[in-house]
């Protein structure tokens, strides 16, 4: 059998511990102190039976007092962990009044509600090697008691650094944006947040189930290149953006040009020479791909 197998089989999980009904609980306490008092009383009013209700109380009299330590209040989305020296004996997670019939029992009490976590601002590169500054937020939460309070050794701190090591992990293996043609097609940290907070959900979750923590969402909080590439990485942007800009405007262009020149000789307006043609066509694309505005020029002879 391998490690791993033995590991599995190792794991402390969640079972039902059976209580009493705190109250009812309470009235066997009670009974059972009346009954205590009750031997003091005979034992002082009979001297023969004094020695019996003495020896007796030297065995009640303590065992009622242990019993305080029998009652638990559980308020909703709690559970207690119950332990009987050292061993495991189960967890309560009904919320109310409880009583346990053994008095040795030692509780520990751990919440069930929902939580948020936020990372760290980290610096990581990602898979084109630019270092960029990553942040996320994971909401999670305990399913399983015993997991959480045997497998780990305080397991909110484990939460914490499996979370951001899976946020390194991902950072990693992924482009900040679509920019070298390798990436095209592809998943970046910054046009695909839906997928990108799907896969590190798994990833978190994947890292804290053995702990009893389900992760109920995973998102990035904060995205952005580090400070030392953001100016360079700004103009490289703004220079896709331009180039792409201008690629439309000259694809326009053409097209409006073209649209002219059909036009022109459907409607036998003019008839234009490949000479004319050329120069009818550069100075329209002049006109409609230059930045400002154009300064029209009159001529007054003729058109040669």
């Amino acid at each position: 059998m391998s490690d791993v197998v033995r590991r599995k089989e190792a794991i402390t999980q969640d079972f039902e511990k059976t209580t009493v009904n705190g109250f009812v609980g309470l009235f066997l306490h009670i009974i059972f102190g009346i009954f205590n008092l009750f031997l003091i009383i005979v034992g002082g009013a009979h001297p023969i039976l004094g020695a019996i209700s003495f020896l007796v109380l030297l065995i009640t009299g303590p065992l009622w007092l242990c019993y305080w330590n029998s009652y638990v209040t559980i308020g909703p989305n709690t559970a207690v962990a119950v332990q009987f020296f050292g061993k495991y004996a189960g967890t309560v997670n009904k919320e109310g009044f409880h009583f346990f019939i053994n008095p040795l029992y030692h509780k520990q009490k751990i919440s069930l509600r929902i939580r948020n976590f936020e990372s760290a601002r980290l610096k990581v590169n990602d898979v084109n090697a630019n270092p960029i500054d990553i942040g996320a937020v994971v909401v999670w939460r305990v399913f399983d008691a015993a997991e959480a309070l045997f497998e780990v050794d305080h397991y909110d701190h484990y939460v914490q650094i499996q979370s951001e090591a899976a946020l390194r992990a991902m950072a990693t293996a992924y482009p900040y944006d679509i920019i070298e043609d390798k990436d095209v097609g592809g998943i970046s940290l910054s046009s695909h947040q839906e997928e990108i907070a799907e896969l590190l959900q798994a990833s978190v979750e994947d890292r804290l189930k053995q702990a009893g923590i389900e992760v109920l969402e995973a998102r990035i909080s904060h995205l952005a290149y580090s400070q030392e590439i953001a100016q360079a990485m700004l103009r490289r942007q703004q220079a896709s953006a331009v180039v792409a800009a201008r690629s439309e405007i000259v694809r326009g262009a053409v097209g409006m040009v073209e649209e002219a020149l059909e036009q022109l000789s459907e409607k036998k307006i003019i008839e234009l020479d490949e000479d004319k043609k050329a120069t009818m066509v550069s100075n329209l694309l002049v006109v409609l791909c230059s930045e400002t505005d154009t300064t029209p020029v009159v001529n007054t002879g003729t058109i040669y």
